[in-house]
């Protein structure tokens, strides 16, 4: 399986976000008891308060440098992926919660030129050419992403593609 080419070529509305949003900004401690379901709905309400009510299956986060520092804790990532979001796009992230976000299903793209994408803007991924090309037609370049990464993010997460080797007799 290669999961490059199971998402390539999509098209997808931007939320965004400036520099150092912090896992405790994408899943308020306050929370952490009530499960993921309880989470995510306050995903980023500290900066942005309508986007867990408003973002859409599909819809990508655009953010500056240093997405996801903070604390170690998972649900940072699993609440963008319980809300439908795609893609985090962003020129870079904390070590941890890019293992985390991976690991559950959620699509990390490194692009230095991140900031050049407008709110609200309908963006191209291309994971062939690993390009983010925005509405205006400009191509961003990305930091390439193994593929046993792409692979995770095809099956869902580490989980479902632990599930679906098992399933094989692999």
């Amino acid at each position: 399986m290669n999961g490059r080419s199971g998402i390539a070529a999509t098209r997808h509305r931007v939320w965004k976000f400036g520099d150092d949003i912090d896992t405790d900004v994408l899943a308020p401690g306050a929370y952490m008891k009530l499960g993921i379901d309880g989470i995510a709905p306050h995903c980023l309400e500290a900066v942005r308060p309508e986007f867990a009510s408003r973002v859409q299956p599909g819809d990508v986060v655009v953010a500056g440098a240093n997405f996801g520092i903070g604390s170690s804790r998972e649900q940072a990532a699993g609440a963008l992926v319980h809300l439908g979001v795609r893609a985090v796009i962003a020129p870079s992230y904390s070590g941890l919660y890019f293992r985390n976000a991976f690991n559950l299903g959620l699509l990390l793209l490194t692009c230095a030129r991140a900031g050049e994408l407008a709110e609200g803007e309908v963006v191209t991924l291309d994971l062939q050419a690993l390009t983010v090309t925005s509405a205006q037609g400009a191509c961003l370049p990305c930091e390439p992403i193994p593929d046993f990464l792409l692979d995770m993010v095809a099956a869902g997460g580490l989980m479902n593609q632990l599930r679906q080797r098992m399933g094989r007799g692999a």
